[in-house]
């Protein structure tokens, strides 16, 4: 039998990812890395690429990520 589940809500911290930023100031988000020409970030599933506006969210366990931004948009609100 099929049952419903809402997902608890967690608060996670996240940095929008910009390609400008590094080659303008040198800077990266904790955790992405600049190889063979594309950047990566590092996930409990496996290395995955970092594109221009993807977000970069750390987890509650203090695993990063990338995410979409469209998908980060419909999926998260800012609080203060």
């Amino acid at each position: 039998m099929k049952r419903s589940f809402l997902k608890k809500p967690i608060v996670v911290e996240a940095e929008q990812f910009f390609v400008g930023n590094y080659f303008n100031n040198g800077y990266l988000p904790e955790g992405v890395v600049f190889s063979d020409g594309s950047f990566y970030i590092d996930t409990l599933e496996g290395r995955l690429r970092v594109l221009d506006g993807d977000w970069i969210i750390t987890g509650i366990k203090g695993e990063k990520y990338p995410c979409k931004p469209d998908i980060f948009e419909a999926s998260y609100y800012e609080i203060r």
